[in-house]
């Protein structure tokens, strides 16, 4: 059966992002272009591959049966079209990174610039999320994760530092007030500005010294989803409303500033920094291999 290979293309990214306008935008076409796209394979197939309505679109039955051979298979030949890209004198196409906000404010700045200075005809696309997902079936080429989150099958290169710290700090107007905390579990009397995970879990606050561990779950008067909003949990420290908990290098700016005042330092927790990961089961895009080779020749 002749089918056209970018209309496969656009039926299974209309799928993916649920809907022709979002498909469109992700994707850099019209939506009118990828409907064309959907009627013509179906016409070609004889059968309704996506259930529309004026909200939303959905696979059918048969529609859902294809994407789950399709990606897997359109993943390989892209792979395997992209091997010639090695030839080329600079690798060109699009690399697609799943990450988590912390790496894409902290890790990324001190990367980006020079590997698309290096590498002038490659697209580089961020998307910024703290919620676990399959980096293939979300479209991406690769992830950055922390060590305790990576799953097993994958390929992990260390990008950025390898050491962190989670740090503590509050305002000197709040502290004059509440007075500072002389051991974590003090925290309990304070007003304390927390995060939320996208599975729902509040972030617990750890801290470590001389052998003890102490994790504590105070309460207080904020919580903010972990990502994009966490910077309202540093303004509100910053405004003396209470106590926050992040990454140290997030937070270094304010106390070099004096904006900010650290809390309970001698008991902040170190951890391993994050990893570049990709599946060790497929070919490696020349993008991504690019990229990867970057970031091992130039170490945090």
């Amino acid at each position: 059966m002749n089918v056209d290979l970018g209309d496969l293309n656009a039926f299974l990214a209309v799928a993916r992002a649920g809907g022709f306008r979002d498909a469109a935008r992700a994707g850099g076409a019209s939506a009118s272009g990828l409907s064309e796209a959907v009627r013509r394979l179906e016409a070609r197939l004889g059968v309704r591959l996506l259930n529309r309505t004026t909200r939303s679109v959905a696979p059918t039955e048969a529609g859902a049966r294809l994407i789950e051979r399709l990606g897997p298979a359109l993943g390989e030949v892209e792979a395997a079209l992209d091997v010639v890209n090695i030839f080329r004198d600079k690798p060109a196409g699009t690399l697609k990174l799943n990450v988590p906000v912390g790496a894409a404010r902290l890790v990324l700045p001190s990367i980006i610039p020079g590997f698309l200075a290096a590498y002038p005809e490659i697209q580089l696309e961020i998307v910024a999320e703290d919620t676990l997902v399959d980096v293939l079936a979300s479209g991406c080429d690769a992830g950055i994760r922390y060590e305790e989150r990576l799953e097993q099958d994958m390929i992990a290169v260390p990008i950025g530092p390898r050491v962190q710290r989670f740090a503590t700090g509050a305002s000197a107007a709040y502290l004059a007030q509440r007075g500072m905390p002389e051991h974590p579990r003090d925290l309990l009397a304070h007003a304390c500005l927390r995060g939320r995970f996208g599975n729902g879990r509040v972030f617990a606050w750890e801290f470590v010294r001389d052998g003890e561990s102490v994790i504590v779950e105070p309460n207080g008067p904020l919580i903010v989803g972990i990502g994009s909003a966490v910077d309202l949990l540093v303004d509100a420290a910053v405004a003396g409303t209470g106590i926050v908990s992040l990454f140290e290098d997030w937070l270094r700016p304010h106390f070099a500033s004096g904006a900010l005042v650290p809390v309970l330092e001698e008991w902040w927790e170190s951890f391993s920094g994050p990893f570049l990961y990709y599946p060790g089961r497929r070919l490696v895009p020349a993008p991504l291999r690019a990229f990867i080779d970057y970031v091992k020749a130039h170490p945090a």
